[in-house]
């Protein structure tokens, strides 16, 4: 499958070759993230811009002593050689009629050098610009040197993920173990992880036991032990024990490489905001070239002489110093920082969109079972109100359920297995819907649910129409999940509470963890028109939740956040996966999105106040008031930099931790 190649600034450009966009003007990049980084763009820059600066030296500082064909000499391999990429780009802007920074800068250092030939040739005595022209494009390419050297920096966190990626597998066939390369690990086989080992792809613990270091996907530097049946995932760490595990996903289904495509994909997307700098820009070049034209005519006409020079040396100004470049890097830079460093976080956000809509969130609505509680139901009281002992009405209660798939279910089986009790084959099996389940064991009859009395609590055994006892089984809340909740209200968000469970549960769940709000007893089906009722009141919404039966809700709020730990639906559907399926992720996310948000704000205000003073300081109009001119070379230099501070204004994002 060939490569194909887009452009960060404007994703929606796409094509399976390389070459330059056609709006911007900037290289195109392989939308597949490689670990083998192709660096050819930035060595040729650099070994451009070192020619260009020894070539440049003599002009700068002895033009005045050097005659006029040394100079053009001089000039011409800087600016038809080391700057020819800016008259390539400048001229395919002008092909597909999108005038970008290029066009500007190929304008005002073709206009200084072109000028200065014909002066040269045609008249030996008229005042010459190749100083300007040379310097020019040698501080534009220290600009792009600076400016590829940074952006290499925004995909530091994706390119840490693929460096996580383990290379061989220790493959056990006929009790013998041999290493092979990871990629040719299959579902099913069985391997050996050793100690200090990268875990090679995502399966299960089938024997052994050992801490694993999940910082690599979940933010969190705490090891978490691993036993038989726990999954494990690709790529993070065992730390001291060994364990033998079976493959459950490779290749681009594990967990890993699901989230480099993710965070690839979603640090090339465009957030909404960034329209505002994209139909701005489409507006400034033409309007830059009008007032760089009107600037050369006026200088013509009132200015003092030489006139001529005068305005040609100030419309340069004005084209040089207006190049949208920092417009342009302004969201892009912060939205690929951002989502990276979510992704270091355990955080995967979509979509540039998603990130920008967090911010504005006022209201979490949180399922209950699997979100603020562990979704593993467990026993906590057996109570026998017969001769029946609390073994005896575990072992009836467990004999039956066992053909049953509700988590409560499982909670019963696996108590008794933990207790080692032998379990009898059931009869006559019968799931009887909101009730329970029924069946014959060792010729009784045994009905397991809730009973028909109001004052009896926990799910009721009967043996032969009779009750034996009472099994109380509760959802642990996550211990992460009251630190959550309380992050979430300081950040002045109201929190609700969606559930399908009883009232008098999901109330008793919301006192202990001080939620705001609670919505009980709503069916699977009618949690997208709770949410949709809910946005009626004006707000804000994101729902959070791990169940397939949570996919419409999520797909309902402003942003969907799945609990990684849940169903593929759930994840597909979000706007926002939670690695690890902790709550104080929403809290990462929505500090991550507020900061990004305001860098981006930063960078846009940055790249306007920069025009706004450098374009009418470059056309001239201090000169009136106190003498100021702007020379073209202060000017590049000042607009290289300008793009140079944006990016690294969207580079500390990088620090931020919550």
């Amino acid at each position: 499958m060939s490569t194909l190649y887009t452009c960060p600034m404007h994703p929606e450009v796409q094509q399976d070759h390389p070459g330059i966009c056609p709006i911007c003007g900037m290289t195109l990049e392989p939308k597949s993230i490689q670990v083998e980084e192709d660096d050819s763009e930035y060595r040729s820059m650099l070994r451009r811009f070192w020619i260009a600066a020894i070539l440049s030296i003599p002009l700068l500082f002895f033009s005045d002593y050097l005659p006029h064909w040394l100079q053009f000499l001089l000039a011409t391999p800087v600016v038809l050689w080391a700057g020819w990429p800016f008259f390539e780009r400048g001229w395919y802007s002008l092909v597909n009629r999108s005038l970008n920074m290029f066009s500007l800068i190929a304008l005002g250092i073709g206009t200084a050098y072109i000028y200065s030939t014909l002066a040269v040739f045609l008249n030996d005595n008229l005042y010459i610009y190749f100083e300007a022209a040379a310097v020019i494009t040698t501080l534009v390419l220290l600009g792009q040197v600076l400016e590829l050297k940074a952006k290499k920096k925004t995909q530091k966190a994706i390119k840490s993920l693929l460096e996580n990626s383990a290379k061989t597998a220790h493959l056990i066939v006929n009790n013998q173990e041999q290493e092979v390369s990871v990629e040719h690990v299959r579902v099913g086989d069985q391997l050996r992880v050793k100690p200090g080992e990268k875990i090679p792809v995502d399966g299960d613990v089938i024997e052994g036991s050992s801490y694993v270091d999940e910082s690599m996907i979940s933010g969190e530097p705490t090891p978490v032990f691993k036993e038989v049946k726990s999954a494990v995932t690709g790529g993070t760490i065992n730390q001291t024990g060994s364990f033998l595990m079976q493959a459950r996903h490779v290749g681009n289904e594990t967990i890993l490489a699901r989230i480099i495509q993710m965070v690839s994909e979603a640090q090339r997307s465009k957030a909404p905001i960034q329209r505002l700098a994209d139909v701005t820009a489409s507006y400034f070049v033409p309007a830059v070239l009008v007032i760089a034209f009107l600037t050369f005519i006026i200088w013509s006409l009132i200015g003092p002489e030489p006139r001529f020079s005068y305005a040609l040396v100030n419309a340069i100004a004005v084209l040089i110093i207006a190049c949208p470049c920092a417009l342009g890097l302004a969201t892009p830079m912060s939205i690929m920082v951002g989502i990276g460093q979510g992704a270091k976080q355990g955080v995967l956000i979509k979509n540039a969109e998603s990130l920008e809509k967090l911010e504005q969130v006022d209201t979490i609505v949180l399922d209950k079972t699997g979100t603020l509680t562990e979704g593993k139901p467990k026993i906590t009281h057996i109570i026998s109100c017969s001769l029946w002992s609390e073994d005896e009405i575990l072992r009836a209660a467990a004999s039956v359920e066992k053909q049953s798939e509700h988590p409560l279910s499982q909670a019963i089986v696996h108590t008794a297995e933990e207790k080692k009790l032998t379990l009898s084959n059931v009869e006559q099996f019968e799931s009887i819907t909101g009730k329970g389940v029924t069946g014959y064991v060792d010729g009784k009859k045994i009905f397991v649910g809730k009973s028909e009395d109001p004052s009896k609590i926990g799910i009721v055994i009967e043996i032969n129409g009779t009750i034996v006892g009472t099994i109380t089984v509760a959802d642990p809340i996550k211990t992460t999940t009251p630190e959550a909740i309380e992050q979430l209200h300081k950040l002045g968000l109201k929190v609700i509470m969606l559930t399908g469970d009883h009232a008098a549960t999901a109330n008793a769940i919301a006192k202990e963890l001080n939620i705001d709000q609670v919505y009980a007893d709503v069916n699977p089906s009618d949690k997208h028109l709770f949410i949709q009722k809910l946005k009626t009141e004006k707000r804000i919404l994101a729902m959070a939740g791990d169940g397939i039966n949570d996919s419409p809700a999520l797909a309902a709020a402003d942003v969907g956040i799945a609990m990684g730990t849940g169903s593929d639906a759930a994840i597909e559907t979000a706007d926002v996966t939670l690695v690890k399926g902790d709550l104080r992720g929403i809290v990462k996310a929505i500090c991550l999105s507020r900061a990004t948000m305001r860098n981006i704000k930063q960078n846009i205000f940055f790249a306007f106040i920069y025009n706004i003073i450098g374009v009418p300081i470059a056309a001239g109009v201090l000169y009136p008031l106190i003498g100021l001119l702007l020379n073209p070379m202060i000017a590049s230099a000042a607009m290289s930099l300008s793009s140079v501070s944006v990016i690294l204004n969207s580079l500390r994002l990088g620090q931020t931790k919550n």
